[in-house]
């Protein structure tokens, strides 16, 4: 389904990503719009999709978890006569059941999956990819990146400087 954003709805989003505690009198306020309307156009992106969580971020060096990697992983489809047909989707979704792994994506090139996990060290990266990992049925090979540094990390979808006029959202 298609849904024309305009300019108010695209104030209202950006706001909510920055910030997804700020109430609607807040958001009212910041974008010049009334009450009532704001939580109307929040209702219609929730019912429609566009918004479809609010979430805590978390900082992970606060709970000691300040390892991190990328994992691709190859699938073995089961190209053999007596081998199941395995599935880069039903992998994924078997990989996607570990508590550590935060995100799984199913990508293209020589690689099936893009997997991100995070860790108290590199160790427990480690154990979670030999002891875990490598045993999901369908796994060919992996390949571990450690991440050194993030410069960027983001849930934001839409750009703060998406293109809507300067009027509509009050700073």
């Amino acid at each position: 389904m298609s849904f024309k954003l305009d300019d108010k709805d695209l104030a209202i989003l950006v706001l909510i990503q920055e910030n997804s505690k700020l109430t609607a009198n807040q958001i009212a306020k910041k974008t010049n719009t009334p009450i009532t309307t704001v939580f109307a156009k929040i209702k219609r992106m929730e019912d429609l999709g566009i918004i479809k969580q609010y979430r805590a971020i978390i900082a992970p060096e606060k709970l000691n978890l300040t390892t991190a990697a990328f994992i691709l992983a190859a699938v073995s489809y089961g190209n053999k006569p007596d081998e199941t047909l395995i599935t880069q989707r039903g992998v994924a979704e078997e990989i996607a059941k570990f508590f550590e792994v935060q995100e799984v994506h199913i990508i293209t090139g020589d690689w099936d999956l893009l997997i991100k996990i995070r860790a108290e060290s590199v160790n427990t990266i480690g154990n979670f990819v030999v002891d875990k990992l490598r045993r999901v049925n369908g796994l060919q090979k992996t390949l571990t990146c450690m991440i050194f540094e993030t410069i960027k990390e983001t849930t934001t979808c839409l750009p703060v400087n998406k293109s809507f006029s300067k009027e509509t959202l009050k700073t």
